[in-house]
């Protein structure tokens, strides 16, 4: 079994909602055990910011299944929530979007999976939910999560409750 770290997001129709239902999915994964949740968060976009605010959130996994595989499984929650990937649209408004975060303290390079998450350190959103329920897990070459949110501008972040 592997610890897992998964950050949500969404901003299409009813995100809070829509993570909420998330949380389900993934609890409900073959081989795997949802060991906590954040609150969710109100966030600014990022990237893209002509789109509406975000809600994110992070989950803590203990899973069974490979890092392919649960990036497999992660895709197919967005699909069965609505999530439609468009290669052209870089940092876009979505329903759902589900990115494995960390898998234990793996440095893993594939063509479609990079973890860590190659931006994690440096994002706020992601970093401010993965801090309240994983604040010592280590990001490989950056260090523990608490310390890399302490590096980072969080203004705009606001918890909504659960």
């Amino acid at each position: 079994m592997t610890l897992a770290c998964i950050g949500l997001g969404g901003n299409l129709g009813d995100a809070a909602q829509t993570l909420r239902g998330a949380f389900a999915a993934l609890a409900a994964l073959p081989q795997t055990t949802l060991l906590a949740q954040s609150q969710l968060y109100s966030t600014p976009a990022w990237g893209n910011e002509d789109q509406p605010p975000f809600v994110n959130a992070a989950v803590l996994l203990d899973t069974g299944l490979s890092a392919p595989a649960l990036l497999d499984a992660l895709l197919e929650v967005e699909r069965a929530s609505g999530r439609v990937r468009d290669p052209a649209v870089h940092w876009g408004p979505r329903t759902l979007d589900l990115d494995l975060l960390l898998y234990g303290e793996q440095v893993i390079d594939l063509p479609q999976l990079k973890v860590p998450h190659p931006y994690l350190h440096e994002r706020a959103f992601v970093l401010v939910p993965l801090a309240e329920i994983a604040p010592d897990a280590l990001i490989p070459g950056q260090g523990r999560v608490r310390d890399a949110v302490m590096r980072i501008e969080a203004s705009g972040i606001a918890s909504i409750g659960g």
